[in-house]
Formats: structure tokens, sequence, C-alpha cells
């Protein structure tokens, strides 16, 4: 049983308490490793840690902190495959899927953060021939990461990268469910000398460790992407001690189909945003709007392509679904399957558990596509995070963008249209952080990524990663 430690001050340690969590093979519903149930002494060691780290860090030319990314980038490089195995062993995700995207998109974050520190540039405002003023951004201190296990490195790196590149220390929590990456990276960070304290990584539970590095008195900034519930229990504890906050959180994404789109390329990528990862992607289009003029052959040829799916073994490249990723995760799935039927609606393809040969005992959950429900249903209000999407159709533009808006949900939203105006018109009144037009999850890491609503506070990627890792300070020279 390979038991996984946490990493502070530049050592592997193991939780004070010698309490432990067991970490399942969500594909086979076992347990395969155990990590440390981390406490309040465990994270006051990791901020003690960066606290110390902190002013030989944010020192460091810009040059130096953005070698050590590249390096951890590199590092990361070399290990892709055994990195890539982790993932999908832990999450339950295809192999293929954690090779091709999650991993390589991991390494991508750090180098760009490397690269996009050396173009942060200050800002200056003269005042005629009176004065002049010019911005400094500096290092916020002690920051925390708390990343979700949907897509584990992907999203942990996204927030460390920026946060480090721009001076600050770091003391960062993946998913409890999906720890096994973070680990690897800590091995990463060892093999390539980072200095000692600059990032720390803490295992444990949200209401325990997660609870303890977002209200201690030395972190300066909390950086949380994951449920609602939480990033409100979050803000609520940050809030009295007047911290910066970046919260990503929950969405209902609407995929709205107009009938002068192309149908092809539309269906392909409707399969795609529908059901990659389980459909456990924040930015999955999960509520699918048809036009009526084309909605009898879209739910003829997207069913029959959905029932098509092979859903399995997550090693096997033929597989087109994984397991899902917890067990409790699996049962609110399977709920929300049971209330769409309580509330009326039909169940074209998917709807229950499949137990493939060998994973008997695993997770998995057919794709399933339902209809017959009206958009204000909590099977349409509420995030199921699986590999479930309703139908629904619209006549207008109005009923669409109507139908669209119509959650409190507001991070991303897909649009397909050949009317140029209308993709304009359309995307604007969009109540979404993000929105696609005949595409899907198509990233420039440079763009400001978050929602609206109860979608989220704030933005990351890009200089508005680094902009909410800095505190701007203005300074006056008269002449």
């Amino acid at each position: 049983m390979k038991r996984i430690l946490n990493y502070i001050n530049g050592e592997f340690k193991a939780p004070h308490g010698n309490l432990w969590l067991d970490n399942y093979d969500p594909s086979v519903g076992e347990v395969y490793s155990q990590i440390p149930d981390s406490r309040e002494a465990d994270v006051s060691d990791a901020v003690a840690a960066a606290k110390n780290a902190f002013d030989a860090w944010s020192s460091l030319s810009t040059e130096k902190r953005s070698k050590y990314l590249l390096a951890i980038s590199e590092g990361i490089q070399k290990r892709l495959t055994e990195f890539a195995e982790a993932e999908s062993r832990d999450n339950g995700k295809p192999t293929w899927l954690a090779t091709k995207v999650d991993i390589p998109r991991a390494v991508s974050n750090f180098k760009f953060f490397a690269q996009a520190i050396t173009q942060f540039s200050s800002e200056s405002h003269a005042m005629g021939s009176m004065a002049i003023n010019y911005t400094l951004r500096k290092p916020l201190g002690v920051v925390s990461c708390i990343s979700p296990w949907n897509l584990p490195l992907y999203l942990f790196s996204w927030k460390i990268a920026p946060a480090l590149a721009t001076g600050n220390t770091v003391v960062a929590k993946p998913s409890e469910v999906t720890p096994m990456t973070a680990y690897l990276l800590s091995e990463v960070c060892k093999e390539i000398n980072l200095p000692p304290g600059v990032l720390n990584i803490v295992h444990g539970l949200g209401p325990n460790t997660g609870h303890f590095m977002s209200i201690h008195s030395d972190v300066k900034a909390i950086s949380f992407t994951g449920g609602t519930k939480t990033g409100s229990v979050i803000a609520q504890n940050a809030a009295p001690k007047f911290k910066k906050l970046s919260l990503e959180l929950g969405g209902k994404n609407p995929n709205i189909i107009f009938d002068d789109c192309d149908y092809e390329d539309m269906l392909s990528t409707t399969i795609r945003s529908s059901f990659a990862n389980q459909g456990q992607i924040c930015l999955c289009g999960s509520r699918i709007l048809v036009q009526e003029t084309i909605y009898e052959k879209f739910i003829k040829d997207f069913t029959a392509k959905v029932a098509k799916l092979k859903v399995g073994d997550p090693f096997d490249s033929k597989t087109n679904v994984g397991a899902i990723v917890s067990k409790p995760h699996y049962e609110k799935i399977l709920s929300y399957i049971k209330l769409a039927k309580d509330e009326g609606g039909t169940i074209l393809t998917g709807g229950k558990s499949v137990f493939p040969k060998g994973h008997e005992k695993g997770l998995f959950i057919r794709p399933t596509i339902i209809t017959d429900l009206p958009q204000t249903c909590r099977t349409n209000q509420e995030e199921i995070f699986g590999p479930v999407v309703t139908v629904d159709t619209f006549k207008t533009e109005e009923e669409a963008l109507e139908k669209a808006n119509c959650t409190e949900y507001g991070l991303s939203a897909t649009l397909w249209t050949s009317n140029l105006k209308r993709a304009h018109r359309f995307s604007r009144d969009l109540h979404a952080g993000i929105v696609w037009v005949n595409t899907w999850l198509l990233r420039d890491l440079r763009t400001p990524f978050g929602g609206v609503k109860n979608s989220g506070v704030g933005r990351e990627g890009g200089f508005e990663a680094l902009q909410f890792f800095t505190e701007p300070k203005n300074i006056c020279i008269k002449y």
C-alpha cells in the first residue's frame, strides 16, 4: 500500500497526527494508496515555511523565478506518461485523455506563466509638467491554492504557476479524491531543487486542511476552484480578514444550437462538450437548446452516436467514457437521473450504471440524454456534474436567450450559428464569463477565465492571474 506524504519546506513529511485517508481507484472500486489526513498543525508548518521563504523568493529576479518554473514544466514533461497514468487511476478518466489534455496543459501552465511574468510591465501616468505616477505590483506574501478533482494537475498548476511567478510563496491543497499527481509534482520540485518553503503541498479534507488554509492569519489570498457551496464558506471565512479571493465555482452551461449551424461540426463537438471527462468539467454544456426546425434530426443523430460511446476501462485506448471519480459523486449523479424521471423527463439513452468486464466493482454510468423537462425544474437548475445532458427546443432567438440565461450560474456558454450578427449580439447578451462560438474548450491562456452570478468571483489566466497575485502600489513624484 503506497503512502504519499505532504511536501513542506522542501521535505516529505507524514502528518502530525499520523492520520491517513484511503485513496480509491474508481474504475475498480478499491483502495490503492493512502494520503495524509492533515490538520491544523500540518497547515501551520506549511504556512510558516512559506512565510520564511517569502523574502528570498520575492527578491529573486524575474528571470530566475522564470527559470524555476520552466524547470518544473520540463520535469513534468519528462515524466508525462507516469503523470497521465496516475491521473487516470486517481480520477477514472481515460488515460488517452490525460495524456493528450490534462498533463500537457499542466506543462503549458508552468511554461506560459514562466514566460508571461517576463512581459508583466509596470504602468506610468504623466501629469503634464507637474509630476509622474508609476505603479509597482508587489507579491502578496503567502497564498493558498485549493483545486478540485475533475482536472487535478491541470487546475492545480493553473493556480500555483502564476502565484509563484509573481513572487508569492504557496500552500496548496489538491483534492483528497485525486492527490497523486500533486504528489508527483512535489517530487519534481524536489528534483529541480526548488528553494525550500516556496511551494508547500498539504493533503487532506476540505473541512480540515482546506479550512485551516483559508482562515490562517498569515495567508493573504485564496484561489479556489470547486463547488459553489464551498466557495460561499470560504468567502465567509475570508471576508472578516480582508483576504483577496478568486473563486471559480459551478456551472450549468447552455449549448445553443441554431438551424444555420455547421451541422456535422456541431454534432461531433456537442458529443465532446457533453461527455468529455465523464461530463465532469465545469465547462461542459449540460443544457442543450436546439432550434425546433432541426430538433428531430438532432435528437435522432445525437442519441444514436451517444449510445455507441464505449464506457469502460480507463486504460483501454478505445474507451470514450471512464469511471466516475468517487462513490459519493456516483450516487449523486444517479440520484439526479432518478429526480429527472420524477420530474417527468424522458430518458432517450443511458440513465443507468454500467459494469464492464473486469471492472464490475467500478463506478460507471452510461452517458445519459434527457428530454421533456422545463428549464425551471431542478434537473435543469442544479449542477449535476456528470455524463448527463438535457435537451430542449426554442423557436426564436429571444426564447433561446431567455432559456440560456435562466439559471443562477453563468460560467460558460456555447453558441452554434453561421449568422455573424447573431453571433456577436447573442454572445454579448449571454450571462456567461466565457462564450465559445462554433467551437468548445478552445483556450488561449492569455484570456481571462471565470464566471458571473453564482459561478464565481474574479478571473484567472493571463495577466488577470498575475494581477490577482500582486498588490498595486502607486508612487507619485513631483518634478
